[in-house]
């Protein structure tokens, strides 16, 4: 009897009733050997999740939010003397460029517009005029904007001159099919409450073993955000390195069993449901969006806020928060947005019935119908 809400947020999402129980558990000692059993199957399953070989690739798991990912591959795998590049469109993308920042690492940001794919000729004549440049990073799914980068691309041209290319895939993986091998993916990453759909508190980097292997003789940047010294710990004692978050691992586990039963093929139909939902909706009301269609992501949209005096962002969102949809603002630096995203335990009815409230608050505060735009 939990009251649900519908997050159209880009995370955390929505959750079923089931991943929400599956946190009451027996207290226990995460060093019981049950605990790691379970933990080592979970390793197993993400892997499935990416169809990654696992002679070939492992998973790694991290307490924290989805950043920390991002933390953990960059600080981790960068030899000494080498150079990161960023392929940057979006503010996922500057995070990482922000991490390169705060670590002193060498870094080329290799920017481009936020509403653009990166263009590929421009990759490959950077990588090829900087020979240094041993990890490159990039954002699948930039979730301030719902651009989809073109990643299998990008990763043919690093491997290409050598480089490992780590992808940061928070806000598609277990949503947007993903085969690293095919897509030329040598670390992705994610956090469960994201795609898997289950609590905050849990991410995971999926990797390439012989370059973690590798890495090992790196320098040492962090601690507690080091790759090889995770796995590792994980390898020799089935274990963390340090306390794991308990019930939330076990939130996860109820959540992979989920995505398994619902299936891949499954999962990313019902979420191009919703996706197509929200724009039909959007569509009705005459709001516009800032990335091209064919760009977009199929989980993200961002909505141009539009040329009304009485359009207030806030009390759009109160109204829908109190009725029980969540609407999230944009992440665009130099243009008012808000995002509407197809995460979560939800299908089309529920964007239907959320465009009711929409158009149920646009006319309380005297909103145009169709919205205005210059």
């Amino acid at each position: 009897m939990i009251k649900r809400n519908v997050l159209l947020n880009p995370g955390p999402s929505t959750t079923t009733d089931t991943v929400k129980m599956a946190q009451i558990v027996p207290d226990i000692c995460p060093r019981e050997h049950e605990f790691a059993d379970m933990m080592k199957k979970m390793r197993s399953d993400l892997l499935k999740v990416v169809h990654a070989d696992p002679s070939e690739y492992t998973s790694v798991l991290f307490c924290g939010s989805g950043t920390l990912n991002i933390d953990v591959c960059i600080n981790s795998l960068l030899p000494e003397g080498k150079k990161v590049m960023i392929i940057d469109n979006g503010a996922y993308s500057t995070r990482a460029a922000e991490i390169c920042e705060y670590y002193g690492l060498p870094f080329i940001d290799l920017k481009f517009p936020v509403d653009e794919r990166p263009d590929l000729e421009i990759v490959e004549k950077t990588l090829k005029e900087n020979p240094d440049i041993a990890l490159v990073h990039t954002t699948h799914n930039e979730t301030g904007t719902g651009i989809l980068n073109p990643i299998r691309e990008i990763g043919a041209l690093v491997h290409k001159y050598g480089a490992v290319f780590t992808v940061d895939t928070t806000s598609s993986l277990a949503m947007r099919p993903i085969n690293v091998h095919e897509d030329n993916i040598d670390f992705c990453m994610a956090s469960a409450q994201k795609g898997l759909m289950a609590m905050t508190g849990l991410s995971f980097v999926i990797g390439r073993k012989d370059i973690i292997e590798k890495s090992k003789d790196y320098p040492k940047r962090s601690y507690y955000c080091n790759l090889f010294l995770q796995y590792d710990y994980f390898e020799r004692t089935g274990e963390m390195h340090f306390t794991p978050p308990v019930q939330t691992i076990y939130a996860t586990r109820q959540a992979l069993m989920e995505y398994f039963a619902e299936g891949e093929e499954n999962k990313w139909a019902r979420h191009t449901r919703v996706f197509n939902a929200i724009h039909d909706g959007l569509d009705k009301l005459g709001f516009k969006d800032v990335i091209k269609r064919e760009w977009q992501s199929g989980l993200v949209v961002s909505v141009i806020y539009p040329n009304d005096p009485n359009w207030d962002f806030m009390k759009i969102h109160d109204y829908c928060y109190e009725r029980g949809f969540t609407i999230y603002p944009g992440k665009i630096s130099d243009m008012n947005t808000f995002r509407l995203c197809a995460l979560g335990a939800i299908d089309a009815k529920d964007i239907e019935d959320f465009f009711v409230v929409f158009e149920e608050a646009l006319k309380e505060y005297n909103v145009a119908i169709p919205a205005k735009y210059q």
